[in-house]
């Protein structure tokens, strides 16, 4: 554990070349061109979906260029040989779809372990996994491997509030998150939803009204807060209190609820799920200050 920690947060080529050492030693280091059909898709590979447009650009690009950026591979299980696409899925279906016959890899000895964080990784920078395939990869490492959420966050650059509002999403019932893997609703507007018994019916009127994220809040504002079996919302639905209510949730990655009183008097409630979430809250409110 000591030794996945000291690799967290050095980024995609760091772990790559961290089992350079482990690859020498069995003849795999390096990179080298290999037949196209010698390469299969990784069943770790958080990444779901592909965009039909994109890989059409993709393979225009290919067929005029070449395959530029190497795809990541380690050897395959089984008796059949060949390799599994660690980081680069994508590539290697725009190069089929371009004719190639060979492509250049970079071959590594890696466990699942560490070939899970480099195809977060690679898919994490290049955004190209949507919201719900990304929450998905981060539940895999945190249920497989035990990461914390703080080290999920140094792996992949993000920051905590991004992990946990992005974890959240898989909250969400399946239907509305296949409209987030469609690209028919954006994780800005999913976040607004969960927790809602009707948050279906209200994903649809999203999509079909077209509705910005600024009109979903605005809408769940003037509908009341989730019924979670806890006291009625008494907000005033003002601008500036959703807009603060935002800022928090956005800083401490955790549901913030702003209940405004008579005259000036109110009440700020942080909701958390687990004792870890209100540790973090509590480290952070007892943070001395910074002497100047």
């Amino acid at each position: 554990m000591a030794a996945q920690k000291r690799r967290l947060g050095r980024g995609l080529a760091t772990l790559i070349n961290e089992s350079a050492d482990v690859a020498a030693a069995t003849g795999l280091e390096g990179m080298r061109t290999v037949a196209i059909e010698a390469l299969k898709p990784s069943p770790l590979n958080p990444r779901a979906s592909f965009e039909p447009r994109e890989l059409k650009e993709l393979a225009e690009s290919i067929k005029a260029r070449g395959l530029v950026q190497p795809i990541v591979v380690r050897p395959a299980d089984g008796s059949g040989g060949g390799y599994e696409i660690v980081a680069g899925e994508r590539r290697w279906r725009a190069a089929q779809a371009a004719a190639l016959h060979d492509v250049p890899v970079i071959v590594r000895d890696l466990t699942d372990q560490q070939a899970l964080e480099i195809a977060i990784i690679e898919n994490v920078q290049r955004t190209d996994l949507n919201a719900v395939e990304e929450a998905a990869g981060y539940r895999q490492l945190i249920d497989a491997y035990k990461y914390t959420q703080e080290d999920l966050a140094g792996i992949v650059g993000k920051s905590r509030s991004h992990l946990t509002n992005t974890l959240r999403l898989l909250k969400l019932p399946e239907s509305v998150q296949d409209l987030i893997r469609e690209g028919a609703l954006s994780a800005g507007h999913a976040r607004a939803l969960i927790g809602h018994e009707d948050a279906e019916r209200l994903a649809r009127d999203i999509v079909r009204r077209a509705m910005s994220v600024r009109d979903v809040e605005a809408l769940i504002q003037r509908r009341g807060a989730p019924r979670s079996g806890g006291a009625a919302r008494k907000s005033s639905g003002d601008a500036d209190v959703r807009a603060a209510e935002r800022q928090l949730s956005d800083a401490l990655g955790l549901k913030v609820s702003i209940i405004t009183g008579k005259g000036e008097k109110g009440e700020l409630r942080i909701a958390y799920s687990t004792l870890e979430q209100l540790d973090d809250v509590r480290r952070r409110l007892l943070k001395p200050p910074v002497k100047r």
